[in-house]
């Protein structure tokens, strides 16, 4: 059959931090309290019934899968070569592309389609028909809502190369343009916009993790799903903030020398870190796997375990109270017990490790948050205070949050605050020189520069930096404004 290639795209596995990651925490949390899938559950994986068996049952079983082992029930194969071509009778999209050898392929493997955007063209229903799914056709029905499609594949007789073709089409001819957009983008040689999984179940195979993964690479992949766990937190439980203005890079901004967080570490940084009140980014680099990342370990004196571990206690309840104050949603406080447990210290033997690691990252992550909420109460209570010059023009600090680059773990934004009002007499923590600046303007020299309401003192922005090789602590001087003044 002849068809016209739209677009070709060798797609790589996605590889934006914790993007597989996601992916098994959507799936963990596909089932309600009931034990069964959700309504929301099944618009957000483009199922049509709670009644549809084939990708509803699939779903089920995956999410309780999840829910039980932490995705290590599951294995994962990433797609190549991707190719998506149109048909010359302009009514079906062909999906192709290449499988890499694997004794994988011999189980029944569960086809994930996700979505690099959200779908705009209104309700679409789209059919799937290949040999190399089963049944041969199955359904999905996408809205604005649905991220992926679960299609459930067959399983193969060997282990060799294999090449998937899957013909795509809807049954309303006025929506093929709208089936097109979803898998290629808006404008036709672009890189497609779905990234494909096969997702392995492992009910009855032998356990491979523990032939292939080492005892480091185990702890990177914990250390791993920890961050992940601990960015899909932040992004739950802090103030979403959407400036208008666009992502900045911190790598292009002057730092101190980083630091290594390691097992090396000295007790007084560690010390110092976990009583400074400043602003704390954590950010990932671009990493190309789990395999890849380094397992973070601390060695900390019991002491410091037991000041980490009441601090934790402490501000633990803290949050959780934000939590329920602001009605964040139970799935923030699930993370949150996760990330606990992920960083439970030992109350008998206080070994130095990845416990320690994880727990010291989840303080300064809390930290965060708290500080967070206590400048949100602080900026209401001074406008609800009649009295207070920050209500009228008196140069004072305010309230400014921008963008950080979108590769960070969290926050996403920053309030570095900014200086604003008027520089009248009485002047503002003022020095000589703008007193008698301010004198001699109102003496009538109306042609010099005017006192301005200016930062006078500033606190650094601490980014915990983390890859392949470690972890480290960059600070960037004078990235805040803590007080203003007139100058």
């Amino acid at each position: 059959m002849d068809i016209s290639a739209s677009m070709v795209s060798h797609h790589a596995p996605h590889n934006a931090p914790c993007f597989v990651d996601d992916v098994f925490a959507v799936l963990r949390e596909g089932v309600g309290n009931d034990g069964e899938l959700t309504n929301a559950s099944l618009t957000l994986f483009g199922i049509c019934t709670v009644s549809d068996n084939s990708a509803g049952s699939v779903l089920l079983k995956l999410s309780n899968e999840t829910s039980r082992n932490q995705r290590n029930g599951l294995e994962v194969l990433h797609p190549t070569g991707v190719l998506v071509a149109e048909e010359d009778n302009r009514e079906t999209l062909k999906l192709t592309f290449d499988l890499p050898p694997s004794p994988l392929l011999k189980q029944s493997p569960v086809l994930l389609l996700a979505f690099e955007s959200p779908f705009k063209g209104g309700d679409l229903d789209v059919t799937f028909t290949s040999q190399s799914l089963q049944p041969n056709k199955q359904s999905a029905c996408i809205s604005g809502e649905t991220q992926y499609i679960l299609l459930t594949g067959k399983a193969s007789e060997g282990t060799v190369h294999q090449q998937w073709r899957i013909s795509v089409e809807t049954n309303s001819p006025v929506m093929k343009k709208s089936l097109k957009d979803l898998l290629i983008g808006e404008k036709t040689g672009c890189k497609i916009s779905i990234t494909l999984l096969l997702l392995f179940s492992g009910g009855t195979r032998p356990d491979t993790r523990q032939t292939h993964v080492s005892g480091s690479s185990l702890a990177s992949s914990q250390t791993f799903s920890f961050l992940c766990e601990l960015k899909r937190f932040l992004g739950d439980v802090l103030p979403q903030h959407h400036p208008e203005s666009p992502p900045f890079q911190l790598e292009s901004l002057p730092s101190m020398p980083p630091l290594s967080l390691g097992l090396s570490s000295s007790e007084t940084l560690l010390a110092g870190l976990i009583n400074s009140s400043f602003l704390t980014v954590f950010s990932f680099a671009r990493w190309g796997s789990i395999s890849q990342v380094h397992p973070g370990q601390l060695a900390m004196s019991p002491a410091l375990v037991e000041e980490v571990r009441q601090r934790l206690g402490q501000i633990g309840m803290q949050i959780m109270e934000v939590i329920r104050e602001k009605e964040v949603g139970h799935r923030a406080t699930e993370r949150l017990e996760r990330l606990q447990e992920f960083s439970a210290l030992p109350t008998m033997e206080q070994a130095a490790g990845q416990s320690q690691y994880c727990a010291f990252l989840l303080l300064k992550a809390l930290q965060t948050v708290a500080r967070e909420y206590e400048l949100q109460r602080g900026l209401r209570a001074t406008r609800a205070d009649t009295n207070n010059p920050v209500r009228g023009s008196v140069c004072s600090v305010r309230s400014l949050t921008v963008n950080l680059e979108r590769r960070l773990v969290g926050p996403s934004a920053a309030n570095i605050k900014n200086c604003h009002g008027s520089c009248a007499f009485p002047l503002t923590n003022a020095n000589d020189h703008v007193v008698l600046l301010h004198f001699h303007i109102e003496s009538g020299n109306m042609n010099e520069r005017a006192p301005c309401c200016v930062p006078v003192a500033y606190e650094p922005l601490e980014v915990v930096g983390l890859n392949e090789h470690g972890t480290y602590l960059s600070m960037i001087p004078d990235m805040v404004a803590k007080e203003c003044g007139c100058r």
